[in-house]
Protein backbone atom coordinates (compact mmCIF):
# COMPACT_ATOMS: atom_id res chain seq x y z
CA UNK A 1 0.00 0.00 0.00
CA UNK A 2 2.69 2.20 1.05
CA UNK A 3 4.66 1.44 -2.10
CA UNK A 4 1.72 2.27 -4.39
CA UNK A 5 0.80 5.68 -2.66
CA UNK A 6 4.43 6.66 -3.47
CA UNK A 7 4.43 5.40 -7.22
CA UNK A 8 1.07 7.59 -7.49
CA UNK A 9 2.51 10.39 -6.08
CA UNK A 10 5.82 10.12 -8.42
CA UNK A 11 3.95 10.14 -11.32
CA UNK A 12 1.69 13.17 -10.25
CA UNK A 13 4.94 15.43 -9.65
CA UNK A 14 6.54 13.93 -13.14
CA UNK A 15 2.64 14.64 -14.48
CA UNK A 16 3.28 18.58 -13.16
CA UNK A 17 6.71 18.87 -14.27
CA UNK A 18 5.63 17.80 -17.76
CA UNK A 19 3.00 19.79 -18.48
CA UNK A 20 4.28 23.09 -16.78
CA UNK A 21 7.40 22.14 -19.16
CA UNK A 22 5.78 21.64 -22.21
CA UNK A 23 3.12 24.49 -21.97
CA UNK A 24 5.17 27.93 -22.94
CA UNK A 25 4.75 30.10 -19.68
CA UNK A 26 2.42 28.01 -17.94
CA UNK A 27 2.84 28.58 -14.16
CA UNK A 28 1.64 28.13 -10.45
CA UNK A 29 1.94 30.09 -7.75
CA UNK A 30 2.43 28.59 -4.05
CA UNK A 31 1.35 31.57 -1.78
CA UNK A 32 2.61 31.62 2.40
CA UNK A 33 3.06 34.10 4.94
CA UNK A 34 6.37 34.75 4.10
CA UNK A 35 6.98 33.88 0.57
CA UNK A 36 6.03 33.64 -3.01
CA UNK A 37 7.15 30.66 -4.69
CA UNK A 38 6.45 30.83 -8.98
CA UNK A 39 6.66 26.84 -10.85
CA UNK A 40 6.91 27.81 -14.59
CA UNK A 41 7.55 26.20 -17.66
CA UNK A 42 10.30 27.24 -20.35
CA UNK A 43 8.98 26.82 -23.93
CA UNK A 44 11.53 24.10 -25.25
CA UNK A 45 14.31 24.53 -28.40
CA UNK A 46 12.73 23.82 -32.04
CA UNK A 47 16.61 22.71 -32.78
CA UNK A 48 20.15 22.29 -30.97
CA UNK A 49 21.39 24.94 -32.47
CA UNK A 50 19.26 27.46 -30.84
CA UNK A 51 20.01 28.97 -27.57
CA UNK A 52 17.98 28.43 -24.32
CA UNK A 53 14.94 31.09 -23.43
CA UNK A 54 16.03 33.87 -20.57
CA UNK A 55 13.97 34.32 -17.81
CA UNK A 56 14.49 36.94 -15.08
CA UNK A 57 12.39 39.37 -13.21
CA UNK A 58 10.76 42.41 -15.13
CA UNK A 59 13.54 45.42 -14.55
CA UNK A 60 16.21 42.85 -13.35
CA UNK A 61 17.78 41.20 -16.20
CA UNK A 62 21.53 40.55 -15.39
CA UNK A 63 20.77 41.51 -11.84
CA UNK A 64 23.68 39.56 -9.80
CA UNK A 65 21.33 38.92 -6.58
CA UNK A 66 21.14 34.95 -6.67
CA UNK A 67 17.84 35.62 -4.44
CA UNK A 68 16.27 36.81 -7.53
CA UNK A 69 17.24 34.32 -9.97
CA UNK A 70 15.08 31.07 -10.88
CA UNK A 71 16.61 28.11 -9.96
CA UNK A 72 16.07 26.09 -13.15
CA UNK A 73 15.90 22.21 -13.66
CA UNK A 74 15.40 21.05 -17.44
CA UNK A 75 12.53 23.28 -18.65
CA UNK A 76 11.19 24.45 -15.18
CA UNK A 77 12.24 27.35 -13.34
CA UNK A 78 11.29 27.94 -10.25
CA UNK A 79 11.22 31.56 -8.30
CA UNK A 80 11.14 32.16 -4.55
CA UNK A 81 10.98 35.41 -3.75
CA UNK A 82 10.58 36.90 -0.12
CA UNK A 83 7.22 38.45 1.12
CA UNK A 84 8.67 39.09 4.57
CA UNK A 85 11.06 41.59 2.64
CA UNK A 86 9.24 42.02 -0.80
CA UNK A 87 11.56 45.09 -1.74
CA UNK A 88 14.78 42.39 -1.78
CA UNK A 89 13.79 41.53 -5.51
CA UNK A 90 11.19 44.23 -6.18
CA UNK A 91 8.08 42.70 -5.32
CA UNK A 92 5.06 45.27 -5.32
CA UNK A 93 3.05 45.47 -2.22
CA UNK A 94 -0.60 47.06 -2.48
CA UNK A 95 -2.67 47.25 1.34
CA UNK A 96 -6.15 48.14 1.39
CA UNK A 97 -6.57 50.48 3.95
CA UNK A 98 -10.28 49.72 4.18
CA UNK A 99 -10.08 46.06 4.58
CA UNK A 100 -6.76 45.25 5.65
CA UNK A 101 -6.34 42.53 2.68
CA UNK A 102 -2.45 42.57 1.10
CA UNK A 103 -1.74 42.00 -2.56
CA UNK A 104 1.59 41.32 -3.92
CA UNK A 105 2.98 40.94 -7.36
CA UNK A 106 5.30 40.90 -9.48
CA UNK A 107 6.02 40.34 -13.52
CA UNK A 108 8.45 37.68 -15.02
CA UNK A 109 9.77 37.73 -18.64
CA UNK A 110 11.03 35.15 -20.99
CA UNK A 111 12.94 35.64 -23.51
CA UNK A 112 13.37 33.57 -26.24
CA UNK A 113 14.03 33.21 -30.29
CA UNK A 114 9.80 33.66 -30.72
CA UNK A 115 9.80 36.53 -28.63
CA UNK A 116 9.39 37.75 -25.38
CA UNK A 117 6.42 36.64 -23.07
CA UNK A 118 5.25 38.69 -19.83
CA UNK A 119 4.04 36.37 -17.26
CA UNK A 120 2.54 38.10 -13.87
CA UNK A 121 2.28 36.58 -10.81
CA UNK A 122 0.85 37.41 -7.18
CA UNK A 123 0.10 37.05 -3.62
CA UNK A 124 -3.14 37.39 -1.70
CA UNK A 125 -2.61 37.32 1.87
CA UNK A 126 -5.75 37.41 5.16
CA UNK A 127 -6.69 40.33 6.92
CA UNK A 128 -5.73 41.32 9.94
CA UNK A 129 -7.76 40.40 13.22
CA UNK A 130 -8.52 44.22 13.46
CA UNK A 131 -10.46 43.29 10.39
CA UNK A 132 -11.75 40.10 11.15
CA UNK A 133 -13.69 41.94 13.73
CA UNK A 134 -14.95 44.76 12.08
CA UNK A 135 -16.35 42.41 9.00
CA UNK A 136 -17.99 40.33 11.98
CA UNK A 137 -19.34 43.64 13.55
CA UNK A 138 -20.88 44.75 9.91
CA UNK A 139 -22.24 41.36 9.20
CA UNK A 140 -24.35 40.95 12.29
CA UNK A 141 -22.50 38.32 14.31
CA UNK A 142 -21.33 38.57 17.54
CA UNK A 143 -17.59 39.77 17.98
CA UNK A 144 -14.38 38.53 20.69
CA UNK A 145 -11.97 40.70 21.34
CA UNK A 146 -8.71 39.03 23.37
CA UNK A 147 -6.39 42.25 23.35
CA UNK A 148 -8.59 43.84 26.43
CA UNK A 149 -9.03 40.19 28.18
CA UNK A 150 -12.45 40.54 27.55
CA UNK A 151 -15.98 39.70 25.53
CA UNK A 152 -17.48 42.32 23.43
CA UNK A 153 -20.97 41.99 22.34
CA UNK A 154 -22.61 43.94 19.99
CA UNK A 155 -25.60 46.83 21.01
CA UNK A 156 -27.84 47.87 19.10
CA UNK A 157 -29.48 51.52 19.99
CA UNK A 158 -32.51 53.27 19.45
CA UNK A 159 -30.85 56.02 17.10
CA UNK A 160 -34.21 56.95 15.62
CA UNK A 161 -35.64 60.89 15.63
CA UNK A 162 -39.11 60.18 18.13
CA UNK A 163 -42.64 59.71 15.74
CA UNK A 164 -40.38 57.67 13.04
CA UNK A 165 -42.23 55.59 10.97
CA UNK A 166 -41.14 52.65 8.12
CA UNK A 167 -43.54 52.89 5.33
CA UNK A 168 -44.83 49.13 5.44
CA UNK A 169 -44.76 48.40 1.27
CA UNK A 170 -41.44 49.37 -0.16
CA UNK A 171 -41.05 49.82 -4.09
CA UNK A 172 -37.59 48.76 -5.55
CA UNK A 173 -37.32 49.83 -8.94
CA UNK A 174 -33.65 50.08 -9.85
CA UNK A 175 -30.64 48.52 -8.42
CA UNK A 176 -26.81 49.17 -9.30
CA UNK A 177 -23.89 47.30 -8.05
CA UNK A 178 -20.48 48.44 -9.54
CA UNK A 179 -17.00 47.27 -7.65
CA UNK A 180 -14.21 50.23 -7.95
CA UNK A 181 -10.99 48.38 -9.59
CA UNK A 182 -8.08 47.76 -7.71
CA UNK A 183 -4.93 50.02 -8.66
CA UNK A 184 -1.91 48.48 -10.65
CA UNK A 185 1.25 50.98 -10.18
CA UNK A 186 3.93 51.62 -12.38
CA UNK A 187 7.55 53.13 -11.63
CA UNK A 188 9.64 53.77 -14.56
CA UNK A 189 12.48 56.08 -15.61
CA UNK A 190 12.73 58.94 -18.71
CA UNK A 191 15.24 60.92 -20.16
CA UNK A 192 15.08 63.89 -22.43
CA UNK A 193 11.50 62.67 -22.55
CA UNK A 194 11.89 59.13 -23.82
CA UNK A 195 10.99 56.39 -21.61
CA UNK A 196 13.33 53.87 -21.41
CA UNK A 197 12.34 50.36 -22.56
CA UNK A 198 15.01 48.31 -21.76
CA UNK A 199 16.85 47.27 -18.18
CA UNK A 200 18.59 50.70 -16.59
CA UNK A 201 22.27 51.80 -17.30
CA UNK A 202 23.42 55.60 -17.26
CA UNK A 203 26.07 57.19 -16.35
CA UNK A 204 26.19 59.68 -13.07
CA UNK A 205 25.08 62.54 -13.88
CA UNK A 206 22.63 62.26 -16.00
CA UNK A 207 19.50 64.24 -16.10
CA UNK A 208 16.51 61.67 -15.60
CA UNK A 209 12.88 62.03 -14.77
CA UNK A 210 11.11 59.58 -13.10
CA UNK A 211 7.30 58.75 -13.33
CA UNK A 212 4.94 56.82 -11.17
CA UNK A 213 1.54 56.12 -12.80
CA UNK A 214 -2.04 54.52 -12.54
CA UNK A 215 -3.43 52.07 -14.50
CA UNK A 216 -6.15 52.84 -17.11
CA UNK A 217 -8.58 51.62 -15.50
CA UNK A 218 -7.69 52.86 -12.21
CA UNK A 219 -6.74 56.57 -13.32
CA UNK A 220 -10.34 57.65 -13.37
CA UNK A 221 -11.23 56.86 -9.92
CA UNK A 222 -8.09 57.55 -8.08
CA UNK A 223 -5.03 59.89 -7.67
CA UNK A 224 -1.58 59.38 -5.91
CA UNK A 225 1.15 60.85 -3.82
CA UNK A 226 4.32 59.67 -3.05
CA UNK A 227 4.75 60.16 0.89
CA UNK A 228 8.43 58.70 1.32
CA UNK A 229 10.85 57.32 -1.09
CA UNK A 230 14.62 55.54 0.16
CA UNK A 231 17.39 55.06 -2.16
CA UNK A 232 19.27 52.08 -1.15
CA UNK A 233 22.42 49.63 -2.11
CA UNK A 234 21.05 47.09 -1.42
CA UNK A 235 23.23 46.26 1.14
CA UNK A 236 24.87 48.88 3.76
CA UNK A 237 24.09 52.11 2.68
CA UNK A 238 20.28 53.70 2.38
CA UNK A 239 19.16 57.30 2.58
CA UNK A 240 15.57 59.13 2.28
CA UNK A 241 14.90 61.39 -0.81
CA UNK A 242 11.79 62.40 -0.08
CA UNK A 243 10.19 62.70 3.33
CA UNK A 244 6.68 63.28 3.83
CA UNK A 245 6.05 64.78 0.71
CA UNK A 246 8.70 66.96 0.64
CA UNK A 247 12.32 66.47 -1.34
CA UNK A 248 14.91 66.46 1.83
CA UNK A 249 17.92 67.64 -1.20
CA UNK A 250 16.16 68.53 -4.42
CA UNK A 251 19.75 68.83 -6.08
CA UNK A 252 19.98 65.41 -6.24
CA UNK A 253 16.33 64.40 -6.48
CA UNK A 254 13.02 67.37 -6.77
CA UNK A 255 9.67 66.87 -5.42
CA UNK A 256 7.20 64.77 -7.50
CA UNK A 257 4.83 67.21 -9.60
CA UNK A 258 1.35 66.23 -11.36
CA UNK A 259 -0.78 67.52 -13.91
CA UNK A 260 -4.08 65.51 -13.56
CA UNK A 261 -3.06 63.50 -10.19
CA UNK A 262 -2.94 60.26 -12.27
CA UNK A 263 0.72 60.72 -13.26
CA UNK A 264 3.61 62.03 -10.47
CA UNK A 265 7.10 62.88 -12.01
CA UNK A 266 10.09 64.26 -10.77
CA UNK A 267 13.27 65.53 -11.96
CA UNK A 268 16.64 63.81 -10.63
CA UNK A 269 20.48 63.35 -11.39
CA UNK A 270 21.76 59.54 -11.79
CA UNK A 271 23.98 58.64 -8.59
CA UNK A 272 25.59 55.67 -6.77
CA UNK A 273 27.01 54.40 -3.81
CA UNK A 274 30.50 53.77 -3.60
CA UNK A 275 30.19 50.13 -2.80
CA UNK A 276 27.78 48.93 -5.56
CA UNK A 277 26.77 49.91 -9.34
CA UNK A 278 23.18 49.48 -8.58
CA UNK A 279 20.74 51.52 -6.57
CA UNK A 280 17.26 50.53 -5.78
CA UNK A 281 14.69 53.57 -5.50
CA UNK A 282 11.72 52.44 -3.17
CA UNK A 283 8.64 54.55 -2.98
CA UNK A 284 5.33 54.38 -0.52
CA UNK A 285 2.90 55.68 -2.64
CA UNK A 286 -1.02 56.58 -1.10
CA UNK A 287 -3.83 56.34 -3.25
CA UNK A 288 -6.59 58.22 -3.08
CA UNK A 289 -10.18 58.59 -4.04
CA UNK A 290 -10.14 61.20 -6.67
CA UNK A 291 -6.89 63.06 -5.95
CA UNK A 292 -4.26 63.17 -3.23
CA UNK A 293 -3.89 66.59 -2.21
CA UNK A 294 -0.27 68.39 -2.24
CA UNK A 295 2.17 69.18 0.64
CA UNK A 296 3.34 72.32 1.03
CA UNK A 297 7.00 72.30 2.08
CA UNK A 298 8.90 74.52 3.44
CA UNK A 299 10.73 75.72 -0.14
CA UNK A 300 7.41 77.24 -1.26
CA UNK A 301 7.04 74.70 -3.54
CA UNK A 302 4.63 71.49 -3.33
CA UNK A 303 5.05 67.87 -3.29
CA UNK A 304 2.37 65.42 -3.87
CA UNK A 305 2.72 63.59 -0.89
CA UNK A 306 0.90 63.80 2.49
CA UNK A 307 1.80 63.86 5.71
CA UNK A 308 0.76 61.00 7.44
CA UNK A 309 -1.32 62.76 10.30
CA UNK A 310 -3.29 64.93 7.80
CA UNK A 311 -4.80 61.94 5.38
CA UNK A 312 -8.08 61.08 5.57
CA UNK A 313 -8.87 57.32 6.60
CA UNK A 314 -12.18 57.92 4.18
CA UNK A 315 -9.63 59.48 1.34
CA UNK A 316 -6.72 57.35 1.48
CA UNK A 317 -8.08 53.72 0.24
CA UNK A 318 -4.64 52.04 -0.49
CA UNK A 319 -0.79 52.42 0.28
CA UNK A 320 1.25 50.60 -2.32
CA UNK A 321 5.00 49.83 -1.82
CA UNK A 322 7.37 49.64 -5.32
CA UNK A 323 10.61 49.70 -6.04
CA UNK A 324 12.90 49.88 -9.56
CA UNK A 325 16.42 48.87 -10.04
CA UNK A 326 19.01 51.50 -11.42
CA UNK A 327 22.61 50.74 -12.72
CA UNK A 328 25.00 53.38 -12.32
CA UNK A 329 28.58 53.75 -13.88
CA UNK A 330 31.23 55.43 -14.28
CA UNK A 331 31.66 54.85 -17.54
CA UNK A 332 33.99 56.61 -20.28
CA UNK A 333 32.95 60.19 -20.85
CA UNK A 334 31.66 61.18 -17.72
CA UNK A 335 32.43 64.44 -15.57
CA UNK A 336 34.27 63.44 -13.09
CA UNK A 337 33.51 67.34 -11.44
CA UNK A 338 30.10 65.90 -11.07
CA UNK A 339 31.01 62.80 -9.99
CA UNK A 340 33.10 64.19 -7.02
CA UNK A 341 30.02 67.04 -6.37
CA UNK A 342 27.45 64.07 -6.29
CA UNK A 343 29.28 62.34 -3.71
CA UNK A 344 29.47 65.42 -1.92
CA UNK A 345 25.69 65.91 -1.80
CA UNK A 346 25.63 62.46 -0.55
CA UNK A 347 27.61 62.91 2.44
CA UNK A 348 25.12 66.29 3.18
CA UNK A 349 22.38 64.38 2.37
CA UNK A 350 23.24 61.68 5.10
CA UNK A 351 24.13 64.83 7.37
CA UNK A 352 20.23 65.80 6.43
CA UNK A 353 18.72 62.71 7.11
CA UNK A 354 20.30 62.51 10.57
CA UNK A 355 18.60 65.64 11.42
CA UNK A 356 15.71 64.01 10.25
CA UNK A 357 15.44 61.49 12.68
CA UNK A 358 15.94 63.59 15.50
CA UNK A 359 13.36 65.92 14.30
CA UNK A 360 11.16 63.09 13.90
CA UNK A 361 12.03 61.62 17.30
CA UNK A 362 11.47 64.72 19.11
CA UNK A 363 8.18 65.96 17.68
CA UNK A 364 6.72 62.10 17.54
CA UNK A 365 4.36 62.74 20.77
CA UNK A 366 3.26 65.84 18.41
CA UNK A 367 2.14 63.55 16.10
CA UNK A 368 -0.16 61.66 17.60
CA UNK A 369 -2.83 64.38 18.54
CA UNK A 370 -4.64 66.71 15.71
CA UNK A 371 -2.80 69.53 14.86
CA UNK A 372 -2.80 72.64 12.70
CA UNK A 373 -0.81 71.82 8.89
CA UNK A 374 2.90 73.06 8.99
CA UNK A 375 5.04 72.77 6.20
CA UNK A 376 6.59 69.68 5.81
CA UNK A 377 10.96 69.85 6.39
CA UNK A 378 13.06 69.92 3.33
CA UNK A 379 16.62 71.30 3.74
CA UNK A 380 18.28 73.75 1.73
CA UNK A 381 22.19 73.78 0.54
CA UNK A 382 22.69 76.67 2.77
CA UNK A 383 21.73 74.33 6.26
CA UNK A 384 23.48 71.72 4.70
CA UNK A 385 26.39 74.02 4.33
CA UNK A 386 25.97 74.89 7.99
CA UNK A 387 25.71 71.30 8.87
CA UNK A 388 29.15 70.09 7.23
CA UNK A 389 30.75 73.21 8.78
CA UNK A 390 29.41 72.77 11.61
CA UNK A 391 31.31 69.99 12.38
CA UNK A 392 34.62 72.15 11.72
CA UNK A 393 33.43 74.36 14.07
CA UNK A 394 32.49 72.15 16.76
CA UNK A 395 35.99 70.74 16.91
CA UNK A 396 37.74 73.85 16.87
CA UNK A 397 35.85 74.95 19.94
CA UNK A 398 36.35 72.17 21.97
CA UNK A 399 39.85 72.37 21.56
CA UNK A 400 40.12 75.88 22.82
CA UNK A 401 38.46 75.38 25.46
CA UNK A 402 40.35 72.83 26.48
CA UNK A 403 43.68 75.24 25.68
CA UNK A 404 41.86 77.51 28.27
CA UNK A 405 40.85 74.74 31.20
CA UNK A 406 44.54 73.56 31.27
CA UNK A 407 46.06 77.12 31.41
CA UNK A 408 43.72 78.46 34.03
CA UNK A 409 44.86 74.87 36.25
CA UNK A 410 48.37 75.59 35.30
CA UNK A 411 48.33 79.19 36.97
CA UNK A 412 46.39 78.19 39.71
CA UNK A 413 49.63 75.68 40.40
CA UNK A 414 51.92 78.28 40.36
Amino acid sequence: MLLSMQMWRSLWLAALFCGLAQAKGSHKVHCSEDQMRVDIGLPDAESKDQSAPQIYLEGLKGYPDERCQPQIDGSLAVFRLSLSDFYECGVTRMVNQLTGKKVYYHKIIIESTSGKEIVSVKCITTASPAYNVMMNATTGSSSTSTSSGGIHGLVKRDVLPAGFQEPEDLEITTSLTKRAPEPRLSIGVSQDGQKFTRDLTVKSGTPLTMEINLDEDSAPVYGLGVNYLDVTDTHTSSETLIFKGCTVDPYLFENFNTIDGDILSAKFKAFKFPDSSYVQFRATVNVCLDKCLGTQCSNNQVGFGRRKREISSANKVYEISLAMFLQVQDIEGVNKNEVLQLEEKLRELKLANQRLARNSRGNFAMEQTPASAQPAFVVDERELGHLSAGSGAASNGLSLALWTILGAWSWRLM
